[in-house]
């Protein structure tokens, strides 16, 4: 699957959630695992499960298994590892306190290449 649509897959499946804070970074240059990060944050541990949880079984059912999955039950941070993709759902205290946006936030995508309906929940 081409990295675009592979980027949408994600973002969709991540709305369809209700994840919060959305940012797609462009880690290409900067990283030798992944050329995207997407970051997102879940409302508590059981919302950052359903999360990612959804993120891998829309990726499964694309046709791109994932290569693993990181954390777990009552967790406050997972990740999803899509190969040219790496998802982190997070609660909002431990992305606070981790802050992967100021690490890796030079290349944030264009909010351009984000659903709309997420763009539209994000301004409001």
């Amino acid at each position: 699957m081409e990295l675009e649509a592979l980027q949408e897959l994600v973002t969709t499946a991540m709305d369809d959630m209700k994840a919060q804070e959305v940012r797609v970074l462009d880690v290409r240059g900067k990283s030798t695992i992944t050329d995207l990060m997407v970051i997102a944050t879940g409302t508590s541990t059981r919302h950052v499960k359903s999360i990612a949880e959804n993120v891998g079984l829309q990726a499964k059912n694309a046709g791109e298994q994932p290569l693993g999955t990181e954390g777990g039950r009552d967790s406050e941070w997972m990740l999803v590892d899509l190969n040219d993709i790496i998802v982190h759902v997070m609660t909002p205290a431990t992305r606070d306190f981790y802050n992967l946006e100021k690490l890796w936030g030079e290349g944030e995508v264009a909010h351009d290449d984000l659903p709309d309906a997420m763009l539209q929940r994000q301004a409001g």
